[in-house]
């Protein structure tokens, strides 16, 4: 069945381990890492997701080019992207010159590629869980490079949000329901 599962929370709330558990109801799950290896803490955090992962998996990693890379993959295999706070930040990070010049031109990027994603995953037979870091709940960020990261991955959020079958918000590592196929379960 075609779904889209937005799965939201702060760091370490539980949320990948929930869409992984979420992922094991499903007999084929193919599974798109956003993160890279780029210092000894990122690949220490990588490597401890690796291992929850079971080795049936199929498993890749793809910072960039969420959309293109879904061809490539089994149309009814149950998809989890983790996560676009990375996918966001690896956007920004790669141009942030252009990011910081014109906040609002990367952000309409950031929705269009979204956009895409979601198109992209319209046309797959399987559900797609999604992961992602909720940002609406902290600090204004002191610098404009984590202004427009958070401005960008919430614009992403929202708009996944709206397009999401079901929207899942963890918090120390309990899930709470806040849509389910179209309803709202909030008051």
């Amino acid at each position: 069945m075609n779904k889209i599962v937005l799965i939201t929370g702060g760091v370490r709330s539980g949320k990948s381990a929930y869409a992984e558990n979420y992922a094991a109801n499903y007999p084929q799950v193919a599974y798109i890492a956003t993160g890279e290896a780029l210092d000894e803490e990122m690949t220490e955090r990588i490597s401890a997701h690796q291992s929850r992962r079971p080795l049936h998996w199929q498993t890749m990693e793809e910072p960039l080019q969420l959309a293109s890379r879904l061809d490539s993959l089994l149309p009814d295999a149950c998809l989890v992207i983790d996560c676009l706070g990375l996918w966001v930040s690896n956007h920004l990070l790669r141009d942030e010159t252009m990011a910081l010049a014109n906040p609002q031109a990367f952000i309409s990027t950031m929705e269009d590629k979204a956009s895409e994603l979601v198109a992209m995953l319209r046309q797959r037979t399987g559900p797609a869980i999604i992961v992602t870091n909720e940002v609406g709940l902290g600090l204004v960020p002191p610098y404009k490079v984590g202004r427009v990261f958070r401005d960008a991955l919430g614009r992403v959020n929202c708009l996944l949000a709206q397009q999401a079958d079901e929207l899942y918000l963890c918090t120390a590592s309990i899930p709470l329901c806040l849509k389910r196929e179209g309803l709202i379960l909030h008051g």
